[in-house]
């Protein structure tokens, strides 16, 4: 576990009863994180088959919006729910669950004719992804000695990019090989894997290792969390750091980068796809890097988060405003800043997490990845809508990404004093546990 000596620095510690690792932990672990690896390729699977869903359903750019706000609203409303579950069933029943859900959502969406029923089976695939990666850090907890938890994360992260990556690489070539039953059918047999393999080997502790029994909380116990961590200027200065990174790059990947690069910039599907490609891929190299720099500097922090807004801004506004249709090195350097969004909404929970106890810190943090998938809810129907009322004019509906931005920079800098000031108190007389939780 990592622990802050100060703003500038963490040190490490072994704590007594820590598991074990080894081996077997790995491999238990590696059963969870596949889990999360496949839930991440069903999650995204959509942003690939934007203009086919639109096609195959007859709908406009709203109704095809629709699919990823409901899918993205199942997924932020269940984020504490699940923490409660998890805590109180275990990580092998929460995460079969989740698997079942997702598998029967996206293999009913290959089966779909109807837009109704698409719908549902997207709502259902968001349920059942809710549940992953809450269970993979608990999974992790549990096998592993707490000083390896940064790391642990970290690595589930880059195993959920890479099923970011198997959507933009893989299934765009076999929608347009295999077609649209063939390829979410197929892919859905992935579900049906990695839960006869969670089945058969995956246990939620070593041997020796059982969690303390839970007391009874009482009725109020949710509310009573979620109360004192919003009222900690740092859990609400993170949720905002979130809300305003996170959101550029999911609206770009989940569904309107394809359309936007095809419709707008006159590219082929091929060359949209190599560029949301580039887009993951620098996400997992700056997620490492910005790790490393918050581990060693703290005070970095802000700057980063900042400084990451401030280049999406620029890039663009610079996109847009071009004539005709933006150079492909404008595009490239566009979709280099937006693989930075996500590592930068990464530092929301690093405000939170010192601002609340260990008890508290499931909760804040789930307050935290509501702000991102708020700010990504609101810009997927915001696009939708525009599009359908301009005649798909690309340039006006994605300047709806500025009004966001805007807001959530005006409440960044009305908050940091605060909670710089909180964080100090605390930090000089207690443990700060460091574990970063992507979305």
């Amino acid at each position: 576990m990592n622990t802050g000596t100060g703003a500038g620095g963490t040190g490490s510690i072994s704590l007594p009863g820590d598991p074990p690792g080894g081996r077997r932990a790995l491999a238990v672990w590696g059963i969870g994180v596949a889990v999360y690896f496949v839930a991440i390729i069903f999650r995204t699977s959509l942003g690939v088959a934007g203009i086919d869903a639109a096609a195959r359903f007859h709908i406009n750019s709203s109704a095809l919006s629709t699919f990823s706000i409901l899918q993205l609203l199942v997924y932020a409303g269940m984020q504490i729910p699940v923490g409660v579950m998890v805590d109180r069933l275990g990580t092998r029943k929460v995460l079969a669950l989740g698997v079942v859900l997702f598998t029967a959502g996206q293999f009913g969406f290959a089966l779909s004719h109807s837009y109704a029923a698409a719908l549902a089976c997207r709502a259902l695939l968001g349920c059942g992804d809710a549940m992953t990666f809450i269970s993979v850090l608990r999974l992790g907890a549990r096998w592993f000695p707490a000083r390896h938890g940064p790391m642990i994360a970290q690595v589930a992260a880059l195993f959920g990019m890479a099923g970011n990556l198997v959507s933009t690489v893989v299934l765009a070539r076999l929608l347009h090989s295999a077609g649209w039953t063939a390829t979410f059918g197929g892919s859905a047999a992935a579900g049906v894997l990695v839960l006869v393999l969670m089945l058969l080997f995956l246990k939620d502790h070593p041997e020796g290792h059982e969690p303390p029994p839970n007391p009874h909380a009482g009725k109020g116990f949710v509310r009573r969390q979620i109360v004192l961590a919003w009222r900690e200027p740092g859990t609400r200065l993170g949720l905002w750091v979130h809300f305003t990174t996170q959101f550029p790059a999911m609206v770009f990947l989940l569904l309107w980068g394809l359309p936007f690069l095809v419709e707008a910039e006159g590219l082929s599907r091929a060359t949209a796809g190599m560029l949301l490609t580039l887009v993951v891929l620098v996400n997992m190299a700056v997620g490492l890097v910005y790790g490393q720099v918050i581990g060693r500097h703290h005070a970095a922090r802000l700057p980063l988060a900042l400084g990451t807004v401030a280049a999406t801004v620029v890039l663009w506004a610079a996109v847009l405003a071009w004539p005709g249709h933006a150079p492909m090195w404008l595009l490239v350097t566009l979709c280099t800043v937006l693989g930075a969004c996500g590592p930068a909404s990464m530092i929301g929970f690093d405000f939170a997490r010192p601002a609340n106890p260990p008890e508290r810190q499931g909760t804040a943090s789930g307050i935290v990845n509501m702000g991102g998938f708020t700010a990504s809810i609101t810009t997927l129907l915001a696009v939708g809508v525009v599009l359908d009322a301009t005649g798909e004019d690309y340039r006006t509906a994605f300047s709806s990404v500025f009004v966001l931005q805007a807001l959530g920079l005006y409440r960044i800098l009305r908050l940091r004093g605060r909670a710089r000031q909180r964080e100090r108190e605390r930090i000089v007389a207690s443990r700060v546990e460091t574990v970063h939780v992507p979305v």
